[in-house]
């Protein structure tokens, strides 16, 4: 899926332009500036390419035609548009995200990846641009009324998310009670056949699901015990230029109202 605009300037040294621009999926085109003794190049970023998971409306999922949209789209729309470049978002799948970053097959991730301390000794993120919590989802007549009610029940996580964070928070990291899916409707599936007694999900998804599925017979559980989550977009380690230009086009869209108009939220 490529979404076409123009192009956004960054000046680097030549061989540090060529390793990044060789590792990644950016594209650019290349000029000359200065003496051929001492001088450098300038290199202009006319595409970048995001991986996601698309299963995680209302931030990313498929339309009817294959497409991937949702808000985390929208967002990268207004960016895009904003710093007069064109993007790629690919469908790689939630664990994918992270390794082709980190490999450098794709620029960044966009997939409502919180931001972390354990993340960010690996990754760079932008600045946020949406808060979340995590939420308990069980069957409308289940007795669990807390977070504190799960510590002995089945819980079902999304691998490797926050949600599955929060589940080894509440009962302990090696808890053969927790169960690790693909994505987090499996996890929320895993709830209505009874399988696990609660799953764990960031809200406006959970929320998006029920609205989505409404005879599903579930409930939400908001508790303070879950703490206050900020969604960035990932780029790999010192990857300066890409998060330099998601950054600026942050800014931007924060700036003249387009941020929030799409998520419904004002960060400072």
């Amino acid at each position: 899926m490529i979404k076409k605009k123009g192009a956004f300037k960054v000046s680097m040294f030549v061989a540090a332009s060529s390793l990044v621009l060789a590792a990644c999926g950016t594209e650019s085109t290349d000029s000359k500036n200065g003496s051929s003794e001492g001088g450098s190049e300038s290199a202009e970023i006319t595409k970048i390419v995001a991986g996601t998971e698309a299963t995680f409306a209302p931030f990313e999922f498929m339309d009817d035609k294959g497409n991937v949209v949702g808000i985390d789209v929208d967002i990268l729309d207004a960016i895009t548009e904003e710093m007069g470049i064109e993007y790629e978002i690919r469908n790689v799948g939630w664990e994918p995200v992270f390794q082709q970053v980190k490999n450098g097959e794709i620029d960044f991730g966009a997939s409502a990846i919180t931001i972390t301390d354990e993340r960010k000794e690996t990754f760079d993120f932008t600045t946020p641009y949406f808060e979340a919590t995590q939420v308990l989802v069980v069957k409308e007549d289940s007795k669990i009324a807390s977070a504190a009610d799960v510590k002995d029940k089945k819980i079902s996580v999304q691998i490797n998310s926050t949600g599955h964070i929060a589940a080894k928070d509440l009962v302990g990291e090696t808890n053969p009670n927790i169960m690790a899916y693909e994505n987090l409707p499996i996890a929320i599936q895993e709830v209505i056949n009874g399988t696990s007694e609660a799953a764990i999900g960031d809200n406006a998804v959970v929320f998006e699901y029920l609205k989505n599925n409404p005879d599903a017979k579930l409930k939400v559980i908001e508790d303070d015990a879950f703490a206050k989550e900020y969604y960035g977009f990932m780029v790999k380690k010192g990857n300066q230029e890409v998060l330099d230009l998601l950054n600026e086009g942050l800014e931007k869209v924060k700036a003249n109202g387009k941020l929030a108009e799409i998520t419904g939220q004002e960060l400072e």
